[in-house]
């Protein structure tokens, strides 16, 4: 597996497949068989190359923009913005100095496919929330990629859980650009749109702001328990 390899999925595709993974999850694990018992058939037939992101297994690449943006680790900058006492901005290897925490987690994207016992390394989003002390009163947490576009959001008390994370290491390695490095979000119980790639910004806000899938109509609390059955969603 290659982190930088794969055509970018523009937004038009990406929401023909999240309709598409959308359906095959209400209807149930049918569904998903059937979707992978066409795949090699279409496959065959279709010069795009698109087929190949049928629900199945292996990651899936997606980006809402022209291309996979990209920040040299060098040049990388993160910041921690917004109702907080002292606002920060991180270089990668500042961030890899904080307290890190290894989870070995599945990804699931709401599409239908899972990668299995992933491992991430990075640093609890908890504790570049402390680090910047977050002002009372404050519920809301804003993350902005630096494609340009992408955005996501999280309450407080979701942001403060201990499997959201920052995390720049995926199975051992450094994350690639296509995975969304230098740096990338992480909501370990959630489906796979929450976990912003291309962390630019985390903004401490008083209000909860829907990111840009909920503005398309999907959840803002995407626990993936209440779907696929196969994970416990929070309470």
């Amino acid at each position: 597996m290659s982190n930088d390899e794969g055509a970018p999925v523009g937004r038009r595709v990406v929401l023909g497949l999240l309709a598409l993974g959308g359906a095959s999850v209400a209807a149930g694990p049918w569904v998903s068989r059937l979707l992978g018992g066409v795949a090699g058939e279409l496959s065959r037939h279709d010069p795009t190359g698109l087929s190949a992101l049928i629900p199945g297994t292996g990651w899936r690449y997606y980006t809402v923009t022209s291309g996979f943006p990209y920040h040299s680790p060098s040049t990388y900058r993160l910041m921690v913005t917004g109702n907080v006492e002292h606002e920060l901005t991180l270089t990668l290897a500042q961030l890899q100095e904080l307290p890190r925490t290894r989870l070995t987690r599945d990804f699931q994207c709401v599409t239908g496919w899972r990668v299995p016992d992933v491992h991430w390394e990075g640093v609890r989003l908890a504790t570049l929330l402390d680090r910047a002390g977050v002002q009372p009163g404050q519920t809301a947490v804003r993350f902005t990629s630096y494609d340009g576009t992408y955005t996501e959001s999280l309450t407080l008390a979701q942001a403060r859980r201990s499997d959201v994370l920052v995390v720049d290491t995926l199975d051992g390695r450094p994350i690639g650009r296509a995975h969304g490095g230098p740096a990338r979000l992480l909501v370990a119980p959630m489906y796979g749109y929450k976990s912003c790639k291309w962390l630019s910004s985390i903004e401490v806000t008083d209000r909860l702001e829907p990111g840009y899938w909920e503005r398309f109509g999907y959840d803002q609390n995407a626990w993936v328990g209440r779907s696929n059955g196969r994970d416990d969603a929070p309470t």
